[in-house]
C-alpha cells in the first residue's frame, strides 16, 4: 500500500510539473487554424515527444551528470530552486521563461506543426519536468523500479494526450479564470516538491544539517 502510495504522489507530482492545463491556451492558440484530424495529431507528436524526452532523462541523465562531475545532492538543490521558481510564475498565473520564450512563440507561428517546439518542448517536458524525472530515476534502484517509474511517465503523457484532445472543451468550460485557478494549485504543488528536493539536497551536502 505504501508503494502504490509513493508512485502515486510522484504520478500527482509529475502532472502538477508538466502541467498540461496550463498549456491548452497555448495549444488551442497554435492550432485554431487546424483541422479536428490535425490537432489530434498535434497532441498526440506534442505527448510522445514528451514521453521520448522523459525516458531518455530518466535512463541516461544520472550518466550525462556523472560524466560533468555533478552530484546528486548538488543537483537536488540547483533542481529543486529551477522548479520553485518555476511554482512562484505558476502561482502567479504566467508561464516561466524557462517554459517558453516570446522567440520561440514567434518561430513557432510559422512553422507547419508546433507539436515539439515549443509544446512539447520545453513548454509541458521543460526543465523542471526534466530536472525532477531525473530526481525521482535517482532514487530507483531495480529494474522493476525503473519499469514503474517508467509506467508512472506513461501514464502521465497519456493525461497529457488527453487534456489536449479536449483543450478546447476544457478551454471553454473553465475559461481563463478557471485554467489560472488550476495552474496555481499546480505551482503550489511544485513549489512543496522543490522544498523536498532542497531539503533533501542540502542534508547531504551538509550532514550536520540533518542532526
Amino acid at each position: 500500500m505504501e508503494l502504490a502510495a509513493s508512485y502515486l504522489s510522484v504520478l500527482t507530482g509529475l502532472i502538477a510539473i508538466l502541467n498540461p492545463i496550463g498549456a491548452i491556451p497555448a495549444f488551442v492558440s497554435y492550432t485554431e487554424d487546424q483541422t479536428r484530424q490535425e490537432r489530434s495529431r498535434t497532441a498526440r507528436i506534442t505527448a510522445m515527444s514528451a514521453l521520448l524526452i522523459l525516458l531518455i532523462n530518466m535512463a541516461f541523465g544520472q550518466t550525462i551528470l556523472q560524466f560533468f562531475g555533478i552530484s546528486i545532492a548538488s543537483f537536488r538543490v540547483a533542481g529543486g530552486i529551477l522548479i520553485m521558481f518555476s511554482g512562484i510564475a505558476m502561482v502567479q498565473a504566467r508561464q516561466p521563461r524557462s517554459k517558453h520564450t516570446r522567440e520561440e512563440a514567434e518561430e513557432a507561428s510559422h512553422k507547419e506543426t508546433v507539436a515539439v517546439v515549443p509544446l512539447a518542448i520545453p513548454m509541458i517536458a521543460g526543465p523542471g519536468a526534466i530536472s525532477t524525472t531525473i530526481l525521482y530515476a535517482e532514487k530507483t534502484k531495480t529494474i522493476l523500479g525503473y519499469a514503474k517509474l517508467s509506467s508512472v511517465i506513461f501514464l502521465s503523457c497519456l493525461v497529457i494526450f488527453i487534456v489536449l484532445m479536449t483543450a478546447n472543451k476544457i478551454s471553454d468550460a473553465l475559461g481563463k479564470i478557471g485554467i489560472n485557478i488550476v495552474t496555481r494549485v499546480m505551482g503550489l504543488i511544485m513549489m512543496a516538491i522543490s522544498v523536498e528536493f532542497i531539503t533533501s539536497g542540502l542534508t547531504k551536502l551538509f550532514p550536520s544539517l540533518g542532526s
